[in-house]
């Protein structure tokens, strides 16, 4: 071997390899923290299955006017939960904190790319969501679930969902201290799961606050997927529109706001 070489050659690994090795990372770090999963995993699962065996709440079901069981109204709006748990409130709790300790600011020194770093972090995202649906759709076929639709129009809703809220929770741990990413999170995430038509309608609020919940990417989504699921709807374009429109201001925003250290 001649002076001055080496084996292995010294160098970055292919961006692809670092970014799937990057994405692996976040998403074994996500399913060990038992905080997460109670977000993600937990309560959606409990919810689930505690409002549709347990006669809480007036849905609207076949009973009441509606069309199908108690499960059919609730699982969309649980699958529309799930993407939030994991896209908003998981990624802006975990990506503040990781700001905080200074982790980002070193992962953004390491030859991957910060573009890539978040591509990772969306891959994670996405990994975990398929997961999640898996989980819930088991539950709600074993609960009766009857769904119907055009499973693309369920896939759009479900890839705009996530954008939209990955750029608001990256919009809000790029902004925020962590401890206030982490309340404004879970106060956030409380709100919407009241009032973002996941397991109350939106017909049981007034006029006035229906049309404000309405333009929500909470409502937009679970509202969409309850039309093509529950009703066996077509494209759903007008809560597509809303999601893309907080897709585009959420990302863009975070893109541009978005601080390191």
């Amino acid at each position: 071997m001649s002076l001055g070489t080496y084996t292995p050659k010294p160098g970055a690994a292919p961006l692809p390899r670092m970014i799937a090795a990057q994405t692996t990372f976040e998403t074994r770090m996500l399913l060990r923290n038992g905080e997460q999963l109670l977000l993600t995993v937990v309560i959606p699962s409990l919810l689930l299955v505690l409002f549709s065996t347990v006669d809480i709440l007036t849905l609207p079901t076949a009973a009441t006017g509606g069309s199908g069981k108690a499960v059919d109204f609730l699982a969309p709006g649980v699958l529309a939960l799930a993407v939030m748990s994991t896209a908003f409130t998981g990624q802006a709790i975990a990506t503040g904190f990781e700001r905080r300790y200074g982790v980002l600011k070193r992962l953004g020194a390491s030859p991957l790319p910060r573009w890539a770093l978040m591509s990772a972090k969306t891959l994670s995202v996405l990994a975990t969501e398929v997961l999640q649906i898996v989980l819930l759709t088991v539950i709600a076929f074993a609960l009766g679930w009857s769904p119907h639709g055009n499973p693309a129009s369920v896939l759009l809703l479900l890839v705009l969902g996530t954008a939209a809220f990955s750029g608001l929770g990256l919009l809000m741990a790029g902004t925020l201290k962590a401890e206030a990413t982490l309340a404004a999170a879970n106060l956030v995430f409380l709100l919407l799961l009241v009032g973002g038509s996941v397991i109350v309608p939106l017909d049981r609020f007034p006029d006035g606050v229906q049309s404000v919940l309405a333009l929500l990417p909470i409502s937009a989504l679970s509202d969409g997927l309850r039309d093509v699921l529950q009703h066996g709807a077509g494209v759903p374009w007008g809560d597509l529109g809303i999601l893309a429109v907080w897709a585009v201001l959420g990302l863009g925003a975070a893109a541009r706001l978005f601080r390191w250290d």
